[in-house]
């Protein structure tokens, strides 16, 4: 019970505890619950009616500033969705896990936990039909609402998880608040986007609290990009949510305040930062420390963020607990700010260091003097940015549930067109099939190219996959880990397949390029099994249609590249981490299990699908057959294995007994042997009697991958 872990004895371990996370097991709701039919029974006009008495209806053990939670709201939905990165598609809103640890414990998140206590009363009531996740972006909606805009649109369809994410890296600090993610120009860590540790976005003092506006606007730029938001998106969103409510810091946090919800003593219930200072509550609450109001309407939608922000020339303070903020020089605009507790007093308007900084910097103050200049715009920008910043991380339209979903199409949603022809039947299929094998493409190009097309999917934002064929548009089709020059031959080819069979159809039969793709993966596979021996047929779902450059945002798109794909034994440059290491996180991102991401590796090594064709982890004397030979010959006794390389990426395999050469293989090849649980999974594999239910196996691995962004398949 209270012995050391193997990750504390072993530290460098493969943690291959991510590609097991979520199991069916730890959900109450059970394996026959449906979410998505759930919500669509939910009377959202009664959920409105309620979760806006919350936001209306002051609680004396949490004192709504100015009357109403809605200000509140909003910064628990933007600190839920905000976490998301572009980079590789974690963080956001999409399942509640700022309910758990660590998000729900970060020091930017102090007295989030009482924004979901207190729409507890509406969960409970709705049970079921609402998850937390979307209850939440909900509540943000209907807090914007109440006080006066007009907000872009809702969708349904976060379906709640029970435990925390363990494959998110937040960053390589040990305490909060620390950064040592920055180099010396200061460029964040590949994939992070906030500045610090646990920070949401980035110091609102000023880099690592220097109150400098103008360096603070650069930080502000990478974060935002980094969150798939462009200046104009970044500009509308500070802007946006900084109309709204106060900061909090009427004394020391550190002195003041009570351990966090996840250290917090049993009788706290799950709420955490006990205040102390005062009554630990209303206008003694704590919570980053920094104190003011931003304008003279903190609860209802108008210009005055940016009327505040121009209509003032700004000097430095301390806030009572000691934090660099900014006030009107001279005295001005004292009286014109009310107090969030009591009508009788009034205060000047207080703006935070990287409020300032969309004045600072040229382009930040183009766009807020435009802002300034056309409140309508403002609103119509600050709407559809948060519309992006809630729904960002949904995937596709078709994930998308009731009624307020808006009809415009947006381009981050990296939409594809609606099946608009006849589908190819079971006899078009067998016909498109052997024309593809007829084409002159080997299997090794057709499998390649359909991995290459399926396996951009990311199960944490729900981007890429096969569907739209992006992989014959910039910036996919020239990612060096798609060997381009193939690729350009391939498509070629399986173009002038698709014209052809189209051109001879009737009644608006069309197969898209996108279908054709995995078709000949398929296909490919098919012939592999039969070289075998074992005569199969991969599910195939016609469906697919095809994307146009003018809806695909190239620059997006351009986050979905793989530095590292071990399935295809490639490794880019510029990571850190060992190869294996990396598979483990792409076959996360690929929503497999331990056991498909072992089948798989040992699958397309024996396909050829390496890339550039590299024979390092073939590991057999018939490629293109679909054996099981790359587990036989690495569990071989015979074969004994050394590094060829100082930094221990390829290793050579020799015969112990005369020590002639036998095979090369990478460090993703070599941990299917060494490491003991894949070890335990490849024996399986590499059995006598495994020869079928290795295909077998591989072949429902491969369809999985095919279709991981078929959201229109039941």
């Amino acid at each position: 019970m209270g012995g050391p872990s193997n990750r504390v004895w072993w530290p460098d371990r493969l943690n291959l505890a991510i590609l097991r996370k979520h199991p069916a097991m730890a959900d109450p709701m059970g394996e026959d619950f449906d979410y998505a039919a759930e919500f669509r029974t939910l009377d959202l006009d009664a959920l409105a009616r309620d979760v806006d008495a919350v936001l209306t209806t002051s609680q004396v053990w949490w004192p709504a500033d100015f009357g109403h939670y809605g200000p509140l709201m909003i910064r628990m939905v933007w600190h839920s969705a905000g976490t998301y990165r572009i980079a590789d598609g974690r963080g956001g809103a999409g399942a509640g896990m700022q309910r758990f640890a660590p998000l729900n414990s970060w020091p930017d998140n102090r007295n989030l936990d009482k924004a979901r206590r207190l729409l507890w009363p509406v969960k409970k009531k709705y049970g079921r039909k609402i998850s937390w996740a979307d209850l939440m972006i909900f509540a943000g909606n209907r807090a914007l609402e109440t006080m006066g805009l007009t907000t872009f649109g809702f969708a349904g369809g976060r379906a709640d998880v029970w435990a925390p994410d363990e494959d998110v890296y937040w960053g390589p600090e040990h305490a909060w608040l620390g950064d040592e993610r920055h180099d010396g120009v200061r460029e964040l860590e590949s994939t992070l986007a906030a500045d610090q540790m646990g920070l949401i976005y980035v110091n609102p003092e000023g880099p690592n609290t220097v109150p400098d506006p103008v360096t603070a606007a650069r930080d502000i730029r990478q974060t935002f990009r980094r969150m798939g938001m462009n200046d104009e998106e970044t500009v509308a969103l500070i802007a946006g949510g900084h109309t709204f409510g106060k900061t909090h810091g009427a004394a020391d946090p550190v002195a003041f305040l009570g351990p966090e919800p996840e250290g917090a003593p049993l009788e706290e219930q799950g709420l955490g930062w006990k205040g102390s200072y005062g009554t630990g509550k209303g206008r003694d609450a704590i919570s980053s420390g920094l104190e003011g109001t931003w304008t003279p309407t903190p609860t209802r939608w108008d210009n005055s963020f940016f009327e505040t922000l121009f209509g003032y020339e700004w000097d430095l303070e301390l806030s009572p607990a000691g934090l660099w903020q900014w006030i009107p020089r001279d005295g001005g605009g004292a009286g014109t700010v009310p107090d969030a507790h009591d009508p009788s007093t009034t205060h000047a308007p207080t703006i935070l260091t990287t409020d300032l900084a969309l004045r600072s910097d040229p382009v930040y103050e183009s766009i807020s003097r435009r802002f300034l200049e056309n409140p309508d715009r403002l609103a119509d920008a600050f709407a559809r940015v948060w519309f992006k910043l809630t729904h960002l991380d949904m995937g596709p339209i078709q994930r998308y549930l009731g009624p307020l979903v808006p009809r415009e199409t947006l381009l981050w949603q990296d939409p594809v067109p609606a099946v608009d022809h006849v589908l190819v039947g079971a006899a078009d299929i067998a016909a498109l099939k052997s024309r593809v094998l007829a084409s002159g493409l080997s299997v090794a190009q057709l499998v390649s190219t359909a991995w290459a097309s399926a396996s951009t999917f990311r199960v944490s934002d729900k981007r890429g996959g096969a569907n739209g064929a992006r992989i014959r548009l910039e910036p996919q089709r020239g990612w060096e880990v798609n060997d381009p020059e193939t690729l350009a031959r391939v498509l070629s080819t399986l173009e002038e397949i698709q014209e052809s069979f189209n051109g001879l159809q009737t009644e608006n039969k069309k197969i898209s390029l996108a279908d054709l793709i995995v078709l000949g993966g398929a296909a490919a596979v098919e012939q592999a099994a039969r070289a075998a021996g074992h005569d199969v047929q991969v599910p195939f779902s016609p469906g697919r249609t095809d994307a146009t450059r003018e809806w695909t945002d190239a620059e997006s798109f351009a986050a979905l590249e793989p530095t590292a794909d071990g399935f295809r034994n490639y490794r880019g440059k510029g990571s850190r981490l060992p190869s294996e290491h990396l598979l483990v996180d792409r076959a996360n991102l690929l929503d497999l299990s331990v056991p498909e991401m072992t089948v798989l590796v040992g699958g397309l090594r024996v396909l050829g699908a390496n890339h550039r064709q590299s024979p390092l982890g073939v590991f057999t004397s018939t490629p293109g057959s679909l054996t099981n030979d790359f587990f036989v010959n690495l569990l071989d006794t015979g074969t004994e294995w050394t590094p060829t390389s100082a930094d221990a990426e390829t290793f050579e395999g020799r015969d112990r007994a005369t020590g002639e050469l036998k095979w090369t293989g990478s460090r993703v090849d070599l941990v299917f042997g060494s490491n003991s649980e894949l070890r335990a999974v490849a024996e399986v594999y590499a059995s006598d009697d495994a020869r079928e239910k290795f295909v077998r196996d591989f072949v429902a691995a491969w369809a999985k991958v095919m279709n991981l962004d078929r959201y229109d398949l039941a």
